[in-house]
C-alpha cells in the first residue's frame, strides 16, 4: 500500500509535522492538526457515500456502525502502517523514545491529516479513488469478522448471562490540549482491573476496553 503523492510542498510536509516537533525545532510553526480537521470531515463523507451506495438495503442504524468501525482508530492506525507513515513523521525525540512512531493514535490522526491535504492538493475524487483502493474492501472483512458490533454492550450480555455484576468504566488518563485528547480508559469487572485501551475519544476507549477484556475471557 503507497500514498498517493502530494504535489504542493508545503501541504507534503505539513501533514507529516506532530505537534511535539513545534516545540523542539524553530524549522516548523505549525503541526498537521488542521488537515487532521479537515481529513476528519473528508473521509466521513467519502465513507458514508459510499456505504449508502453499496448497501441500499440497510437501515441507518447499521449503516452508522458499519462506518465507526471503517474510520475508528485502530482501522485507520493499520492503515497508516502499511503506508509507512510513521517513518515520515516529524515528532519531537521525546514522543519517538516513546513510541510514538508506533502510536495508535498519532498513526490514526496523520492518516486522516494526509487525506485533508491530498484533498487540498487534488480534490475530492482522488480522496475517494485512495480509499477505494485502500479503505472501502475492509467492508467485507469487517461484515464477516462482526467488527461493527458494539463491544460494551457485548461485554454486558456476557456478564448478564452469567449473573456478574455489570463492568465498570474509568478514564484513568487524558492527554492533549483540549480539542485533540487521547483518553485512557480502565474497565473493571467484579472491582478487578480487567484492561485498559486508548481512543480519541472517551467512547472509543471504552470501546477498546470492553474488546480487549471479552478477548481475555475467552483465554481463561
Amino acid at each position: 500500500m503507497m500514498l498517493f503523492p502530494i504535489k504542493n510542498p508545503v501541504l507534503a510536509q505539513l501533514f507529516r509535522i506532530h505537534r511535539s516537533a513545534i516545540n523542539e525545532t524553530l524549522e516548523f510553526n505549525e503541526s498537521n492538526e488542521r488537515l487532521e480537521f479537515l481529513g476528519d470531515a473528508v473521509l466521513e463523507l467519502a465513507v458514508s457515500n459510499y456505504l449508502f451506495g453499496a448497501l441500499p438495503q440497510e437501515a441507518e442504524g447499521m449503516l452508522t456502525a458499519l462506518r465507526s468501525a471503517m474510520v475508528k482508530t485502530q482501522t485507520l492506525a493499520t492503515l497508516a502502517r502499511q503506508c509507512e507513515i510513521g517513518n515520515l513523521l516529524y515528532m519531537s525525540k521525546g514522543e519517538e523514545k516513546s513510541g510514538g512512531r508506533e502510536n495508535e493514535s498519532i498513526l490514526a490522526d496523520t492518516f486522516e491529516a494526509y487525506l485533508g491535504a491530498l484533498y487540498l492538493d487534488q480534490g475530492y475524487e482522488i480522496v475517494e479513488k485512495f480509499l477505494s483502493i485502500n479503505l472501502f474492501p475492509l467492508l467485507e472483512e469487517i461484515q464477516q469478522k462482526q467488527l461493527h458490533k458494539d463491544y460494551k454492550s457485548l461485554l454486558q450480555e456476557q456478564l448478564q448471562s452469567a449473573h456478574q455484576s455489570p463492568p465498570i468504566y474509568s478514564v484513568i488518563n487524558e492527554e492533549g490540549p483540549d480539542h485533540h485528547k487521547t483518553f485512557t480508559v480502565a474497565v473493571q469487572i467484579n472491582h478487578q482491573l480487567v484492561a485498559e485501551a486508548r481512543g480519541r475519544t472517551k467512547h472509543e476507549a471504552q470501546e477498546a476496553a470492553a474488546k480487549t477484556a471479552l478477548e481475555r475471557m475467552k483465554k481463561t
